[in-house]
């Protein structure tokens, strides 16, 4: 057993381990990476990269049969499934080199590639090294949640790990749970010619504000996706050599739906039980480890980022947590984390983006809240294009500080950057009206809903006409 005695032990070679890494040896700090799987974790081999390279994939096949609104012929894309996927590992390929044992190594990480685990509370086993750090940094991610459905066991099923390295299209996908990545997967299948059933117990992207999902839904059944809200799996069973029955349930009562193929999207769950936490007296829980708001646990010498770490679950949280610790680490300072201002987004089309507080969140924490609406309609650009479904969302003190923000639309996630950053600098619908947008562009539908904070109603005449000339001209 080889003793290593370094400054930072890192965990988890995925978005947040990689860059506490990173920071630690652009600073001359000593800083030993374990990672037992693959480099980039799940976002670079599993989630983000290969989903959005698959969604886009379907994007192109979906904008050829789009072309009669601009006096251009409908084409049927003639898909290559496995094509499809050779782009998906292209992609993956692509960005691998960034997150690789060798860059890691020339930047001065000594990387053990094993499995790690806690001897005690200052001691981590990995293979054939035993690492003895001043601090370590917990960075493991999550895994597929597969839940107790009866059968599940004995029926070959796909999670987002196994699902992008399919190379025959499936001919029915079922879907079971319909969040972010159900739905995703779901409509970038369905675009790509499969038949696509979601089976959702609860309401499908159920953590969104409704009022801003009815859009993305509703593109997405109007695709051709089955979307079954509020209906429970009861059990899944073998339907011919490689086929799968599910039994479901709800008001109407049971039935049975039959695919090619099953692929479970019902959530995930934080990768610690290999590591023996509580040898180290870590205390953690079914929904990760147990963190202050300084992402330290129980044991004063390791910390916990991203989704180990129980909180949301995406790859730019852990970014964030990493350079909350980083600062905590090598500069001593202080560092706590605000989820207010972290923003998110689903990838469906239309894109549901959101940062901040929503109407509900708002309400309860404020007296009074002003609700600032504006619909992509009205916005030129958007005519010119003709992505007109869709609006922004603005919650409001009652000084006009801008607490929320959500956006249902084209482009969605591109422009919830400025509002993350409105939000973390603490602006107000004066700052946001005081700027100047170029003409014409999607942006200006945020402008155009913050302009609204200083009306009392768009419906006397000369608001309206006001209304309408700053739109064209402020």
């Amino acid at each position: 057993m080889t003793l290593l005695t370094p400054d930072i032990c890192v965990i988890g070679a995925g978005s947040g381990g990689l860059s506490v890494a990173a920071a630690a040896a652009a600073f001359g700090v000593p800083v030993v990476l374990v990672e037992r799987g693959k480099m980039g974790g799940d976002c670079l081999n599993y989630g983000c990269v290969p989903s959005k390279a698959l969604i886009a994939a379907g994007k192109q096949a979906h904008l050829m049969q789009g072309g009669a609104a601009f006096g251009i012929a409908p084409a049927e894309a003639e898909v290559n499934f496995r094509q499809v996927m050779k782009h998906v590992e292209a992609t993956i390929a692509a960005i691998a080199p960034n997150d690789s044992v060798e860059r890691f190594t020339a930047l001065g990480v000594q990387v053990i590639q094993e499995e790690a685990r806690f001897k005690d509370g200052r001691t981590v086993i990995a293979g054939d090294y035993e690492i003895r750090a001043r601090r370590f940094v917990i960075a493991t991610g999550s895994s597929p949640l597969v839940p107790p459905i009866q059968g599940v066991d004995d029926v070959p099923y796909l999670t987002n790990e196994t699902i992008f390295s399919q190379t025959r299209r499936p001919a029915h996908l079922i879907v079971v749970g319909g969040g972010p990545i159900g739905m995703e997967l779901a409509q970038a299948h369905r675009r790509l010619g499969s038949e696509v059933t979601v089976v959702e117990a609860l309401a499908a992207l159920g953590k969104d504000d409704p009022e801003l999902t009815a859009f993305a839904l509703r593109n997405i059944r109007s695709e051709g996706v089955n979307v079954l809200e509020h209906t429970k799996v009861t059990q899944v069973e073998k339907r011919g050599r490689s086929g799968v029955r599910v039994h479901v349930e709800d008001t109407d009562g049971t039935r049975s739906i039959d695919g090619s193929h099953l692929l479970i999207a019902a959530g995930r769950t934080p990768n610690t039980a290999s590591l023996e936490l509580d040898r180290a007296g870590i205390q953690h829980d079914r929904r990760g480890i147990k963190v202050s708001d300084k992402l330290r646990t129980s044991n004063r010498r390791v910390y916990a980022i991203g989704d180990v770490a129980g909180g949301l679950q995406f790859t730019h949280v852990a970014g964030y947590h990493a350079g909350l610790v980083i600062r905590a680490l090598l500069f001593r300072l202080p560092a706590r984390e605000d989820r207010n201002i972290i923003p998110w987004a689903t990838y469906t089309d239309p894109e549901i983006a959101h940062v901040g507080l929503n109407e509900e969140e708002a309400r309860k924490s404020h007296r009074k809240i002003s609700i600032l609406r504006w619909p992509y309609c009205e916005n030129d650009r958007a005519q010119a294009e003709r992505k007109t479904e869709g609006l922004i969302k603005l919650v409001t003190d009652r000084k006009g500080r801008i607490l929320g923000a959500s956006i249902a639309g084209a482009n969605a996630g591109e422009m919830i950057n400025f509002w993350a950053l409105a939000i973390s600098r603490k602006l107000g619908v004066r700052d946001i009206a005081g700027y100047v947008s170029p003409y014409p562009t999607m942006t200006e539908i945020g402008k155009r809903a913050a302009i609204t904070y200083f009306t009392e109603t768009t419906r006397k005449p000369l608001v309206r006409a006001v209304v309408r000339f700053l739109r064209r001209f402020g």
